[in-house]
């Protein structure tokens, strides 16, 4: 990752500027600038980013989650370097608080993206090494406005966490995918039902030879759950697809429905109000973070809020009488 100058003011017009042409060195530095915790730092990167807003909002964002073992890199890899023959710009983003712990996913994977990796027409970049899910996320939207104003037109975000992570991709794209292996069977019965209710499509990896059959039996199970779960939009019904990421079969179909998934939101005005909403939701979830910033920041109140703990911890204060101490201090 590159580091900022720690003595040496910001151009922000000049960085602005060459992110806009496209230039990666200059993409790279604004990403890190707006996941740097200093002050200072974290000034110059808002002052980018609403620079470079009138250039955000054309790209197309995919959210991809699914699994340990089912693919997330490989299909990348694939999905990536079939819309880069097409003559898309392609960047991957992950949402992983946990990349301190695992190391991530895409920093462990890499090498499974490498045609993507090594492609002039792709950027990838993994999540932050720490912080919590609220604080990845929001650098992560950040870094997706960012890859757009660098003329990225397609934006694939993958979820290497667990649980909340989903939602908060889920959050931040125009298309939610989630992915899937043959043999559903009795994992069917196990299934996620809050990751299914949020998925726009369903796509059953590796349907290549002695899977083929399991993955249209497994594809026809999820069909059939999915008559049971409300769809996330009234003017959508997420389809079942296999795919291979190995051959490339069926990617194609992929991209059509994503794009399909695209024409029917637009027609509806559900896109519009989606991205709406994620605005607010972002807004949000970044005002809850400086907050938590400014109970860090303060030593003062740092030391009151260690001693608040312990009492509850201890039993001494409730947890609804701490809240309200904390929340005056706020004040």
């Amino acid at each position: 990752m590159a580091m900022m100058p720690r003595s040496t003011a910001i151009d922000i017009k000049t960085l602005a500027s060459d992110l806009r042409a496209g230039h990666r060195a200059a993409l790279a530095r604004a990403i890190t600038l707006v996941e740097s915790r200093r002050a200072d730092h974290q000034a110059a990167a808002r002052e980018l980013v609403q620079a470079l807003l009138p250039q955000t909002g054309h790209a197309i964002r995919v959210g991809i989650t699914g699994s340990p073992g089912v693919g997330k890199s490989t299909t990348i890899d694939a999905l990536g370097m079939f819309l880069i023959e097409r003559g898309h710009k392609v960047a991957v983003l992950a949402v992983d608080p946990s990349s301190a712990r695992t190391g991530g996913s895409i920093l462990g994977d890499k090498t499974r993206m490498a045609r993507l990796a090594s492609s002039e027409a792709a950027f990838i970049r993994p999540s932050p090494a720490s912080g919590t899910l609220g604080g990845v996320a929001a650098k992560t939207r950040e870094a997706m406005l960012l890859c757009e104003a660098a003329g990225f037109d397609v934006i694939l975000v993958e979820t290497v966490g667990i649980g909340q992570s989903e939602t908060a991709v889920c959050d931040m794209t125009d298309c939610f995918l989630a992915l899937m292996l043959p043999g559903a069977g009795d994992e069917l019965q196990g299934i996620k039902k809050g990751l299914i209710e949020l998925a726009d499509m369903i796509a059953i990896n590796k349907a290549d030879g002695d899977n083929l059959k399991r993955a249209n039996q497994t594809a026809a199970d999820y069909r059939g759950a999915l008559h049971l779960l409300s769809p996330r939009s009234e003017h959508w019904q997420p389809p079942v697809e296999t795919y291979s990421a190995l051959t490339g079969d069926g990617i194609a179909r992929l991209w059509q429905k994503v794009l399909d998934h695209r024409a029917a939101m637009t027609a509806s005005g559900e896109f519009a109000s989606r991205r709406r909403e994620q605005q607010i939701k972002w807004m949000w979830s970044m005002l809850e973070q400086r907050m938590m910033a400014r109970l860090r920041a303060d030593t003062i109140v740092r030391a009151k809020v260690k001693k608040i703990e312990s009492e509850v911890a201890e039993g001494r204060m409730t947890p609804a009488l701490a809240a309200e101490q904390i929340a005056e201090m706020l004040r």
